[in-house]
């Protein structure tokens, strides 16, 4: 198996994927089924305190840790969500130990919306990123990054994703960075991940224009109050 699959370019032992009330599963989930088949690693789903959380589905979590309780890891992973994922924007407290965790990691990665809380970190400031495509430039030079308009972007050690699937294909393109690319397409098999939509959607251009429309209203209604109400709260 080592003769077919090489060794590893990047020592990693140690996962992080943060968790928080309204996380969204896929973009947790994608990452740690793909992240996890890394030999020998150690992956912990990290809450901002202890008890249970539910995703914005309503599916219940059961984190390993608390953030109080991470000091190191080699890869940190943030996924995005919905309200949520503003608070966290928004929460202090979350952003030091994110630069924290930063200091050591050989990947800081983020999926989705997860970009708008490391971009509230100031560490994806210079640096080319992506988010989700709702308002994904805008809350990208929000943050002083440099926005690109792809599945995924990396610059340096930092991964970001565009919207919720992107996430397996960024975790994809960091397994073939860590391990090489054979590992990763064992590991493509071993999912069957070979995308074929059943029909034309899933990003802003082939998406039809009232579709479009009506998913940015409901995006804006969603989360732009909110957004509005917590800018007000740090004037």
């Amino acid at each position: 198996m080592t003769l077919i699959l090489g060794k590893p370019k990047k020592n990693i032992k140690t996962v992080g994927i943060l968790v928080y009330d309204g996380v969204n599963e896929l973009d947790l989930m994608g990452p740690r089924y793909i992240l996890g088949q890394i030999m020998g690693v150690k992956i912990d789903l990290i809450a901002l305190k202890k008890g249970n959380i539910r995703t914005v589905m309503g599916t219940e979590i059961v984190p390993n840790t608390t953030i109080d309780s991470v000091s190191q890891l080699d890869i940190l992973v943030i996924p995005g969500g919905f309200k949520g994922t503003v608070l966290a924007t928004y929460d202090t407290k979350l952003h030091d130990w994110i630069r924290k965790i930063d200091k050591n990691t050989t990947y800081t990665a983020a999926v989705c919306t997860g970009g708008w809380i490391l971009g509230a970190t100031g560490l994806l400031k210079d640096k080319k990123a992506t988010s989700n495509w709702y308002q994904a430039e805008q809350m990208m030079t929000k943050y002083g990054a440099k926005f690109e308009s792809k599945r995924f972007v990396n610059d340096g050690k930092y991964w970001t994703s565009a919207g919720v699937t992107a996430g397996m294909d960024m975790s994809l393109a960091m397994l073939k960075d860590i391990w090489g690319e054979k590992y990763a397409q064992a590991v493509m098999l071993d999912m069957e991940y070979d995308p074929m939509p059943p029909f034309e959607g899933g990003s802003p251009k082939k998406t039809p224009s009232d579709v479009l429309s009506m998913m940015n209203i409901m995006y804006g209604m969603g989360l732009m109050p909110l957004i509005d109400s917590l800018e007000k709260l740090k004037k």
